[in-house]
């Protein structure tokens, strides 16, 4: 019986355990695979390309208007998680692959899911000025406000 009560305590401990390390791995989870873009996203679409996905402006393609420097970033950042996965250019005409490259690049540099800092730094960059991206802003608000 004390054999038995024995191997009884050490499966509940073992149990235990494994509940407290699966909850703290749900607790790494990624916050923006968590945070529902999805309005942000379309809302830029409809003011980069009005839902284009063959969209050209200069250096800008695609539905989501990402530039050969938002390709390398977005091959950077996942270079940096040891991922080998890479983006080309000609992914920017895919819109499923231009809505990942968006959701990378806030992972990386709006954590706290900033819905203005999205917004303003798709169209100014991580460093973007509040002055130069205003109205860019003030549109992106207006086509999430048309969309719900």
């Amino acid at each position: 019986m004390e054999k038995l009560k024995r191997t009884l305590l050490i499966l509940v401990m073992l149990f235990t355990v494994c509940s407290i390390q699966a909850a703290n791995a749900l607790k790494k989870t990624d916050k923006v695979s968590i945070f529902d873009w999805s309005r942000v996203i379309d809302a830029i679409i409809m003011v980069e390309s009005e839902g284009n996905p063959y969209a050209k402006s200069g250096n800008s393609v695609g539905a989501m208007q990402i530039t050969p420097i938002m390709v390398a970033e977005c091959n950077q950042i996942l270079k940096s998680k040891k991922s080998r996965r890479r983006y080309t250019l000609a992914d920017r005409f895919s819109i499923k692959k231009s809505k990942e490259m968006f959701l990378l690049y806030q992972s990386k540099y709006n954590p706290k899911n900033s819905i203005e800092k999205a917004i303003r730094s798709w169209n100014g960059g991580n460093n973007y000025s509040l002055r130069s991206t205003q109205r860019y802003f003030e549109k992106v608000k207006a086509a999430m406000k048309r969309r719900r």
